[in-house]
């Protein structure tokens, strides 16, 4: 029988049952305000609701296991977080809901030279499975700007993208296999450690970029690649006329030369990166290109981009070693939030029209008076533009209908509303304009059978 539910006021909501929880987990359930706290928000501008009843600092599968048939009995909406760098509001805590974190699963428990596969826990950060792999003469792909702090699962839950998208796809490209809790409780793996692999419905990819709506990912199978040989090459543009910029690079990605990185980034993002972490950037007129190329004739392909660089009216093209450009275009996110620049989206277009929709944000930012910075995957056509706002209600609201209208734009242009970060509970008013009617319903369907209660990330994502 399920006790039922009760609250008090001592020191916030409670649920009485939350003991039949704390005797299966023991320390790994944390209650008290103070310790909940840190678990309550995500990097996103979204605002969690209230105080969930509890934290699950995870430890293992069956942790996660007991977690979710707790709430499935109990009624109790769920959000699950790694390392809480998430930008779309996926991992804010519910009002008297249960926390699930899983950043301290964070075993890489084998790496697999052979077969060029590692199997890890959620909780690993990135970074630290692609330096693992290194030491085998690998490399994992998946290359967001936040790979210093976020983790496997959390990538694989929105299946992030990142600087390397042009040349080695996103995160599903490297996912092989998955264990999945269920929200009942149950486990189940899905996928192989074999290249081709036709058994069943691809579960692995339903589960991959589901934002937890549908499962909570407790281990990965996960593909490394090898070390290109040579000395990889690093280049940079400097453009006078942002079109041209966007037209450079449909000539770079259509060429026989395919960079490992190409990133854009316009004069305003590169003069608040700077500001927030001096690192020699030069200052463009109107846009930045900077992209490295890896191989042994890593030289001879940088120069053969810059020549595009220069056709396009490049007024300074240069190829250095180092990754001092890339480190700088990873500070872009943390540097534009402590100017204040919160209220930003990752569009989507197909890359011939990415020169149309940067004189299109230009055109929406004169016409709403508004500065907006835009940086850029602009290998794969992913666009991060962020619009400049006081930190007032009013001046947030004002923001947002900037975003609204770029992201109709990018739809006109036959993109998408999110590339990488995921739709959460921040863009989730805008799937409707990228999804009709019957696709959503399948979306709902498929959620209705795995998680027929409802408690897996509610009101979130579809």
């Amino acid at each position: 029988m399920n006790r039922p539910l009760h609250t008090s006021d001592d020191n916030g909501t409670r649920i009485a049952a939350i003991d039949d929880l704390r005797a299966t987990l023991g320390e790994r359930l944390i209650d008290e305000t103070e310790a909940i706290l840190p678990y309550v928000a995500d990097a996103s501008r979204a605002e969690p609701a209230g105080l969930p009843v509890a934290v699950v600092r995870a430890g293992s599968t069956a942790d996660v296991s007991a977690a979710l048939a707790w709430a499935s009995r109990h009624r109790v909406p769920v959000s699950v977080r790694g390392a809480g760098t998430g930008l779309s509001g996926g991992a804010v805590a519910y009002d008297r809901g249960l926390v699930i974190s899983l950043d301290g699963m964070d075993r890489i428990l084998a790496i697999d030279p052979v077969n060029r596969l590692a199997d890890v826990e959620p909780g690993v950060v990135t970074a630290e499975l692609d330096a693992a792999a290194r030491e085998h003469g690998l490399f994992f792909a998946p290359d967001p700007a936040s790979a210093r702090q976020s983790t496997i699962g959390g990538n694989i839950a929105t299946n992030a993208g990142g600087l390397r998208c042009i040349s080695h796809g996103v995160t599903r490209d490297a996912v092989a296999a998955l264990e999945v809790v269920l929200a009942d409780g149950r486990v189940i793996q899905t996928g192989a450690r074999t290249r081709k692999n036709v058994a069943g419905y691809d579960l692995t990819g339903l589960f991959v970029g589901s934002e937890g709506t549908l499962g909570v990912i407790t281990r990965a199978t996960v593909i490394l690649e090898p070390v290109a040989p040579g000395i990889p090459r690093t280049f940079r543009a400097s453009f006078d006329d942002l079109v041209a910029a966007g037209q450079a690079v449909t000539d770079i990605v259509s060429s026989a030369t395919r960079p490992e990185v190409l990133e854009l980034l316009d004069a305003a993002s590169v003069e608040i990166i700077e500001q927030f972490h001096p690192s020699g950037l030069p200052l463009p007129r109107a846009a930045l290109l900077v992209g490295q190329t890896v191989g042994e004739d890593a030289a001879a392909q940088a120069e053969r981009l810059l020549g595009i660089c220069r056709s396009h009216g490049a007024v300074e093209a240069v190829a250095t070693d180092g990754d001092e450009l890339l480190e700088a275009r990873r500070l872009a996110n943390p540097a534009l939030t402590a100017r204040g620049l919160r209220v930003s989206c990752d569009v989507g277009v197909p890359i011939g029209e990415l020169a149309a929709v940067f004189a299109g944000i230009s055109e929406i930012g004169r016409r709403h008076g508004r500065r907006i910075s835009t940086v850029a995957h602009a290998g794969d056509g992913n666009l991060h533009p962020t619009v400049e706002a006081g930190d007032t209600p009013d001046e947030h609201r004002a923001a947002e209908a900037v975003i609204d209208d770029i992201t109709r734009l990018a739809l006109a242009h036959r993109g998408t509303i999110t590339g990488e970060h995921g739709i959460g509970s921040v863009k989730r008013h805008e799937l409707g304009w990228q999804l009709d009617a019957a696709s959503l319903d399948v979306h709902r369907t498929l959620k209705a059978a795995l998680d027929p209660h409802g408690i897996l990330t509610p009101g979130r994502a579809i």
